[in-house]
């Protein structure tokens, strides 16, 4: 049996999406997931994306980085599958129910509220999560936001000009973080706007990463770097982001269709 697969992006942070709702797909594993989302054997993604049926919501999306690890969140994902659905949705997620809407531009997606207790990150110890007491190399005094995922934010004179390739994987994998961590350099050019580059954890430098481009404008705000809403430029395309009085992230933006195709699950060493 062939599975049907739709290759969807979000300012370039592309993805694989099966959908499950519409008929059985092979159980997923951290395996078949890596081997999908290889970009010399496999389909090639960052993430990949399973639609299932819930029971709380309109539907369930699981996601899968790009070295077969689940995780709880990822905003460019929830803006490509609300672009699937094309309506309004309730999304259920390992990080907590997402609402996606169509709107001008793209897609709004609520992202609920942000997590900052160090518990809520996870840290390994407990710290202040507005300015954390630790450095590595020319990288120090981050903050930490947790978006359905963790995240670690720093902000430098020159977000281009940080090695992310060295430094990215030193930070994701340090003990501070139990769960692995996200890690964000922006550099903040006005109260309304932020330069962002980010190292996502499992998967490596992305185009474009909703949650990380979420967590870095909330922890400009707590320091008094931004304005309540501002525009978050990736190497992809611009985010704008909005911590509202009721204290939810609203992140709106593009998401697009590549292709459609589909794969013999039998040449991934799974059975469906």
């Amino acid at each position: 049996m062939r599975v049907p697969f739709i290759k969807m992006h979000g300012l370039g942070n592309d993805f694989i999406v099966l959908d499950a709702r519409a008929q059985p797909v092979p159980a997923m594993t951290e395996r078949l997931a890596a081997a999908l989302a290889d970009r010399k054997t496999g389909i090639g993604c960052d993430q990949l994306i399973l639609l299932e049926p819930s029971a709380s919501a309109d539907f369930r999306m699981r996601i899968f980085n790009a070295d077969g690890g689940e995780v709880g969140a990822c905003g460019n994902a929830t803006r490509a599958v609300g672009l699937l659905h094309g309506a309004p949705a309730r999304i259920e997620t390992l990080g907590g129910e997402l609402h996606a809407n169509p709107v001008d531009g793209g897609i709004a997606v609520d992202m609920g509220l942000p997590r900052l207790d160090w518990q809520q990150i996870p840290l390994a110890w407990a710290m202040d999560t507005h300015t954390m007491p630790v450095g590595w190399e020319d990288l120090d005094a981050p903050t930490a936001v947790n978006v359905g995922n963790p995240h670690v934010i720093f902000f430098v004179p020159d977000c281009d000009g940080v090695a992310l390739d060295r430094l990215g994987p030193l930070i994701e994998h340090d003990p501070l973080f139990p769960d692995r961590v996200n890690v964000n350099v922006a550099t903040v050019e006005s109260r309304s706007r932020i330069r962002l580059r980010v190292w996502e954890r499992g998967v490596g430098e992305t185009r474009a990463c909703g949650t990380g481009a979420c967590a870095t404008a909330i922890g400009a705000m707590r320091r008094g770097l931004a304005d309540r809403q501002v525009t978050v430029a990736l190497a992809g395309g611009d985010l704008r982001i909005e911590w509202t009085a009721e204290g939810r992230i609203m992140m709106t933006g593009p998401a697009a269709e590549s292709f459609r195709g589909s794969f013999d699950p039998a040449d991934y060493g799974a059975t469906g």
